[in-house]
């Protein structure tokens, strides 16, 4: 595969920046979270991202695999349903199921802070990693 694959580079620099967008998320709701520990009633958010990101690229990685397997019938479903990795969204869900205290608040410090700290070495690779696809281009932008 060429460096300038230009496919390949888009998908990455795409999917790194929304990696880093789902993280500044991720960051503002556990802030949230812990912010509001003592506050009765209050129920965690939490966001959902990697996991649907995941399916999307599995389910091109399917289509890819198996291009043949098709429906013969508009009614048909579709064995695998192709999801574009550039319509995977972060998204916030509240928990409102569970309770920690008897105020009903749900805020478990210890996991809300390790998350913050997983949340932040994570946002830090990604940059890295942003940061040597530029240096990269750089480099051969000199040797040109």
């Amino acid at each position: 595969m060429s460096i300038w694959n230009g496919d390949f580079n888009t998908r990455t620099l795409n999917m790194l920046e929304r990696g880093m967008d789902a993280s500044i998320l991720r960051q503002t709701v556990l802030a949230d979270n812990v912010a509001n520990a003592d506050t009765p009633g209050f129920k965690r958010t939490e966001v959902i991202f990697e996991s649907e990101l995941r399916r999307a690229i599995d389910s091109e990685r399917k289509e890819r695999e198996n291009p043949d397997i098709q429906t013969n019938h508009p009614n048909h479903i579709s064995q695998f349903g192709h999801r574009d990795y550039r319509n995977v969204h972060p998204v916030t869900h509240a928990d409102t199921l569970s309770t920690m205290r008897n105020d009903g608040n749900n805020v478990d410090m210890e996991h809300e802070v390790s998350q913050q700290m997983r949340n932040q070495m994570q946002y830090s690779l990604m940059v890295e990693r942003l940061g040597s696809q530029y240096r990269l281009y750089n480099n051969l932008i000199r040797l040109a």
